[in-house]
C-alpha cells in the first residue's frame, strides 16, 4: 500500500516546479517528505489529510493502485497554484537577478584575488574565487587559504555569493559561510578586450582582527580560466610579503591603498 501511495504522491508532486517547493509550502521537512516519497513510511492519519487537502484529492483515492491513480488524476482539470507570496525583500533579489544577469558568460571562471590583507596590516591576501553560471543567475565562491603556524594545517575560509553586471560595472556581493559574521561587497572594471585577464577595483569589508574595522582596499583580479586545478591554485593562495617576489611588481602596484593629492575620495584605479 505504501508503494502505491509513494507513486501516487510523486505523480503529484511533479505538477509542481520542484519537491522544495512542495514542502516550503506545506511546511514538512524535506527528509521527512523524502522518506514519503520513497514509500518507507506513511504518514500520519493528520499530516495525510494536510497532503491531499494540498494536492485537492481524497484520502481513498491518493491509496488507489498508481495506474488507477494516474488514469482518474489525467481525467481532472490541473490545479491552478496561487503564486507564493514574495517578501518585499525576495522581489528586490528577483529584479536584481533581471537586470543584472546579461553579459557575464564572458567573465565565468577562476581567478587569484589579490589585495591588502585588512585582518594582518602589512600583508599581501590572495585568494581563488570562481565565477559560475547556476539556473539563470551568476554565483561565485571565494576561498581564503591561511597558515598560521608552519606546523599546522591550513585554513580554508569559504565565502559563497551572487554577481552582477549593471552597465559597466561588475557587483560582487558574499558572506562568510562558516560564522556569518562578515558581508563583503567587490566593485570592478569590466574587461572590454576580447580576452578577460584582469579586473582591477575596490573591496569593502570588515576586518578579521577583534576591532573588526570596516576597511576599503584596492583590488585585483587575474583570470586563470575556465577550468582549472583547485587544488593547485590554493597551494598558491594565502598571506605574502609586500615586496615577495612571487607577486608580480604591476599586482604590487595597482593595489597600494595611496591617494594622490587632491583626491577627496577613496578611488579605484584603471
Amino acid at each position: 500500500m505504501n508503494e502505491d501511495f509513494a507513486r501516487n504522491l510523486r505523480l503529484l508532486c511533479s505538477y509542481y516546479k520542484s519537491i522544495a517547493e512542495v514542502c516550503r509550502r506545506l511546511d514538512i521537512n524535506r527528509p521527512q517528505f523524502n522518506r514519503y516519497l520513497s514509500g518507507r513510511y506513511r504518514p500520519g492519519d493528520g499530516t495525510l489529510r494536510r497532503l491531499c487537502d494540498f494536492f485537492g484529492v481524497e484520502v481513498h483515492e491518493i491509496m488507489l493502485p498508481s495506474a488507477q491513480f494516474e488514469r482518474l488524476v489525467s481525467v481532472r482539470p490541473r490545479p491552478q497554484h496561487a503564486p507564493e507570496a514574495q517578501t518585499a525583500e525576495a522581489r528586490h533579489l528577483i529584479h536584481l537577478k533581471e537586470i543584472g544577469s546579461a553579459g557575464l558568460d564572458r567573465f565565468l571562471g577562476s581567478y587569484f584575488e589579490t589585495y591588502l590583507s585588512m585582518a594582518c596590516p602589512g600583508k599581501i591576501l590572495r585568494t581563488l574565487v570562481t565565477l559560475e553560471r547556476q539556473d539563470d543567475g551568476v554565483v561565485y565562491q571565494r576561498t581564503e587559504r591561511l597558515i598560521e603556524h608552519p606546523s599546522e594545517k591550513a585554513y580554508h575560509g569559504v565565502y559563497r555569493g551572487v554577481v552582477h553586471l549593471l552597465t559597466d560595472r561588475i557587483f560582487l556581493n558574499d558572506y562568510e559561510t562558516l560564522t556569518g559574521l562578515e558581508i563583503t561587497q567587490t566593485i570592478l572594471f569590466p574587461s572590454f578586450k576580447n580576452r578577460v585577464s584582469r579586473l582591477t577595483g575596490l573591496k569593502l569589508g570588515v576586518s578579521g582582527s577583534g576591532e573588526r574595522m570596516p576597511c576599503c582596499a584596492r583590488v585585483v583580479y587575474e583570470f586563470l580560466g575556465p577550468h582549472i586545478d583547485v587544488r593547485k591554485a590554493l597551494r598558491l593562495c594565502g598571506l605574502y610579503d609586500m615586496d615577495d617576489a612571487r607577486i608580480d611588481s604591476a599586482t604590487r602596484q595597482a593595489i597600494r591603498n595611496d591617494m594622490a593629492p587632491g583626491e577627496w575620495h577613496f578611488r579605484a584605479r584603471y
